[in-house]
């Protein structure tokens, strides 16, 4: 593809797991379509190229959080970062995506346009300077949260005199050998974080308002690692996939079903690392499992920092920030010369990207989810939102997997607008759901953004993988809800007449 090109069947915004995911689909259910991939940033990898702090590494394992096309062939399952680089690099580079990416190429605008069935996209490549690429598609792999700014939970730094850093904006040159390192947060990054400065800082301490739920796992895979010395790797994998997908889904019911037997089962193990003898207060959130995403500890990393006394949780509310450290409202005070903010991130929507239909704005948040895919009356757009109890990847793989089947029968009925109508009857007929059963701050605060969710399927954002898995892949294309189009007629086919979606 000459990088001259500005004219597209599907343009695919991110290129990070969702959207390399996307091209990979495409490349072997939809290859007689046209795509690019336009990516803000310098590098692939989304995430995995933009944190940068130590440690980091998966929360899910990559026989999961990895394609389902791609065996993981690393001996961790849980993997860190330049790992999973190195994994999406090599899919780009065997099956000649890399040519497809124009990096640099920020979308601040998509303004649909009925009468050309294309989507006008403006690009920012530099400072003051725009781009114009059109499609029939878009596809947004742009992530869940936002990449300018975190969240920011209004600190009032007071007389600290230490340098502050939050995970998303980790320096470079951040030096904190023998230094006191507190970091606010008790999620996923600040349990990465902890153990992983506290082999060279004097003293890493987790400064939590409220505790998570935590369970502990081996970072490798026994069985994976066996299955691939006597396999075929792909099957090896297959299995592999299928016993933690499994896994996965019995914890998390058994979890919402029976929540104490679930907490009993995780403190057990933290007994069994910490000893007989720990407090688990730290550890005994006022919330039940799953009620917010556990937080992994591969091979009790942070509880063999705790036990060597290089780090430590203290659950507290800050009163302040004095010039050598946090001053609590129990009047405890923690040293600190350097302060991680792992307060969270903040959460954003289809990239933060202006949508419009013939000038109108789109506010996605006036539309229903269909499928966990695509939105109510708004046509050839596509995203990935993952799942929360489960891996990212599990919802890029069929989401993909779904618009090329949706590509392949558009060109069959020689349609060019595919849209999922819900008309006005429908819509207050409608009961809708709380689009998100789970606690975690990011989560609440972001909320007012999301789309809409129903009650039913397909209007819905799913946490279900296996029965989304089965549907997508299994239930017609055309469902009655779909409207295939071409633009400039009301026609599915010839002789087949069909009311405008409008």
């Amino acid at each position: 593809m000459k990088n001259t090109a500005t004219d597209f069947d599907v343009l695919i915004v991110g290129a990070g797991i969702s959207g390399i995911g996307m091209a990979a689909h495409m490349k072997d259910k939809a290859p007689g379509h046209s795509f690019a991939i336009v990516e803000r940033r310098d590098n692939l990898g989304g995430t995995w190229d933009l944190f940068r702090y130590p440690g980091i590494r998966s929360d899910s394992d990559m026989h999961t959080l990895g394609f389902d096309f791609e065996p993981w062939t690393h001996e961790k399952s849980i993997a860190d970062g330049p790992a999973i680089l190195d994994y999406l690099d090599r899919i780009v580079d065997e099956r000649d995506i890399r040519k497809h990416i124009r990096f640099g190429h920020k979308v601040l605008s998509a303004d649909w346009r009925d009468s050309e069935a294309r989507w006008h996209v403006t690009l920012e490549t530099a400072p003051g300077e725009r781009k114009h690429l059109t499609a029939n598609w878009l596809y947004l792999g742009a992530g869940y949260y936002d990449y300018d700014e975190a969240y920011d939970p209004g600190f009032d730094l007071g007389e600290f005199a230490g340098e502050v850093v939050h995970p998303q904006f980790w320096p470079k040159d951040l030096d904190y050998r023998g230094k006191n390192v507190v970091v606010i947060g008790s999620g996923a990054t600040a349990v990465t974080i902890v153990p992983s400065m506290s082999d060279k800082a004097a003293k890493v301490t987790m400064l939590q308002r409220t505790p998570t739920w935590m369970f502990s796992r081996p970072a490798k895979d026994a069985l994976a690692n066996f299955l691939r010395k006597i396999l075929p790797e792909k099957t090896a994998y297959r299995i592999t996939r299928w016993k933690n997908i499994t896994l996965q889904d019995l914890g998390f019911k058994r979890a919402r079903a029976k929540p104490q037997k679930m907490g009993e089962a995780l403190h057990k193990r933290i007994r069994k690392s910490l000893g007989d003898d720990c407090d688990l207060a730290p550890f005994t959130p006022p919330y039940n499992p799953w009620d917010q995403r556990l937080c992994l500890v591969p091979d009790d990393d942070l509880f063999e920092a705790m036990k060597s006394g290089k780090a430590e949780i203290v659950t507290g509310h800050i009163k302040a920030f004095e010039k050598g450290g946090v001053r609590l409202t129990d009047d405890q005070f923690i040293p600190a010369d350097i302060v991680v903010t792992a307060t969270g991130l903040k959460l954003a929507i289809a990239g933060k990207i202006a949508l419009s239909r013939e000038g109108r704005k789109i506010d996605l948040a006036q539309h229903y989810y269909y499928k966990g895919c695509m939105f109510s009356n708004v046509p050839n757009l596509a995203a990935v939102f993952g799942y929360l109890n489960a891996s990212w990847t599990l919802r890029a793989d069929i989401n993909s997997d779904f618009i090329c089947r949706v590509l392949q029968e558009s060109r069959q009925r020689g349609a060019d607008i595919v849209e999922p109508v819900l008309t006005p009857a429908a819509e207050a007929a409608i009961v809708e759901d709380d689009i998100f059963d789970f606690s975690s701050g990011y989560i609440q605060r972001g909320k007012a953004i999301m789309p809409k969710n129903a009650v039913a399927y397909p209007w819905r954002l799913n946490q279900e993988y296996v029965a989304d898995r089965k549907r997508m892949k299994e239930d017609p294309v055309d469902d009655g809800l779909l409207d295939f189009r071409r633009h400039g007629a009301n026609a599915r086919g010839a002789g087949e007449q069909l009311e405008a979606a409008e």
